[in-house]
């Protein structure tokens, strides 16, 4: 999947826990980067400073869905079901 033209999700919805370009307190959930530019692009693409977990993120519908709001849930979804110390069925938490 491509990324939809005009989401930016995944620059909104999931933290970034180490300091990158810009952000030297990282990221937390929920807060738009500030390389998120006004067409809701990554302004990083491509760039050695883009943080690695944006470069690994690949856009699928099981995250992405079939809409920026869908993704924007989905993504923050994710995000609290992975935060530490969270109880997960079957596993560790």
């Amino acid at each position: 999947m491509q990324c939809r033209p005009g989401c930016g999700a995944c620059c909104i919805a999931i933290s970034i826990n180490r300091p990158y370009y810009g952000m030297p307190g990282g990221k937390p959930a929920g807060v738009r980067c500030v390389h998120l530019d006004d067409d809701l692009r990554c302004a990083l693409f491509h760039d050695a400073r883009r943080p690695r977990v944006c470069d690994d993120f690949a856009a699928d519908p099981e995250f992405c869905g079939d809409n920026r709001e869908q993704a924007l849930q989905r993504l923050a979804q994710l995000e609290v079901q992975s935060a530490p110390g969270v109880k997960r069925i079957g596993g560790a938490g």
